[in-house]
């Protein structure tokens, strides 16, 4: 289906409702004619926002990969839309002609008609194919994955991306199954995770589970890396980065890149001069921000989120 403009401006809440959507784009410190960029388009709600408080001559370049969310792009010749995965970030700026931009901000949670669509593959609360698949167009998907993946490797990725308690056991469960029949739709992989699970824990481990697969499928944590590596050399000094993370890696290499200039680093580099470390990044907020207790009433989805904002300095960056 596919809606007009007007239509698009007026309700997407049912598509999906931006987390932190004020303090985000707050955070941005919009400049009326800058340049501005959505890594994370999904549906939407964060550009439209930046696009309201655009003049005329600014203009948002928004990323996203998935076509439902291409399809429901606003008319609006602000905005530069690029389908492809935002680890690309630095190649399409550079092909726009644009070697500097005014602020970025990264929204990394999954959008919510893809948990709520059934074909999608995302969620374990409805029977569909187990697919997972942000760009469909993608070679493999969670079934793929799952249906080649030896058993060890299957529970490295539910420990690493989920931090499952019993990655080992399921892991197994689904390889001894998968020898019976291929393990094709979410419904077969919800019941072989609930089959070696403590019932009380079961919504909890089945939701690691799926979002570690999907983050395996997606090459999310690799994409993140280095998208988040190039900010520091298109964003002009005085830009925002503004990154919003709900699992504990991704808000790591947000926190990390921020201290340190690089994702993998914990500390900031120890070659400082006079206490001032070079890094590219100051922090504009000491600790992150969080939804409040009203946000995550009306979205509990929300809740899991982290909010890091930080200003491109002066300092020289290879």
């Amino acid at each position: 289906m596919i809606f007009s403009a007007q239509e698009m401006n007026t309700d997407l809440s049912f598509y999906h409702t931006p987390v932190l959507l004020h303090p985000s784009v707050d955070a941005l410190n919009i400049n009326p004619d800058g340049v501005y960029v959505d890594v994370t388009f999904g549906g939407g709600g964060h550009s439209r926002e930046i696009l309201s408080r655009l003049g005329a001559h600014g203009r948002l370049i928004a990323f996203d990969q998935d076509p439902d969310a291409y399809a429901r792009r606003p008319d609006d010749e602000r905005l530069t839309f690029v389908r492809h995965n935002f680890r690309y970030l630095q190649h399409f700026l550079t092909y726009l002609g644009i070697e500097k931009v005014d602020g970025i901000l990264a929204d990394l949670g999954v959008s919510s008609h893809h948990f709520d669509d059934a074909e999608r593959g995302f969620s374990f609360r409805a029977d569909g194919p187990l697919d997972m698949r942000m760009n469909p167009a993608m070679a493999k998907s969670a079934a793929d994955y799952v249906a080649e993946a030896s058993a060890e490797e299957i529970a490295n990725i539910l420990s690493l991306y989920g931090e499952v308690r019993f990655a080992r056991q399921i892991a197994n469960n689904i390889v001894k199954n998968r020898a019976q029949q291929p393990i094709t739709t979410t419904t077969q992989l919800r019941d072989i995770v609930t089959a070696c699970t403590a019932r009380d824990v079961q919504a909890k481990v089945l939701a690691q589970v799926f979002q570690a697969l999907r983050i395996q499928v997606n090459g999310e944590m690799d994409a993140l890396s280095e998208m988040l590596s190039a900010t520091p050399h298109v964003l002009r000094e005085g830009g925002r980065l503004v990154v919003i993370a709900y699992h504990s890696l991704e808000d790591r290499m947000a926190k990390n890149l921020i201290r340190s200039g690089n994702v993998a680093l914990s500390d900031a580099p120890t070659d400082a001069i006079y206490g001032h470390a070079h890094v590219p990044f100051d922090s504009v907020t000491r600790k992150p921000i969080v939804p409040d207790a009203d946000e995550i009433e009306a979205n509990p989805r929300a809740r899991s989120a982290k909010l890091r904002v930080a200003e491109r300095n002066g300092e020289d960056w290879q």
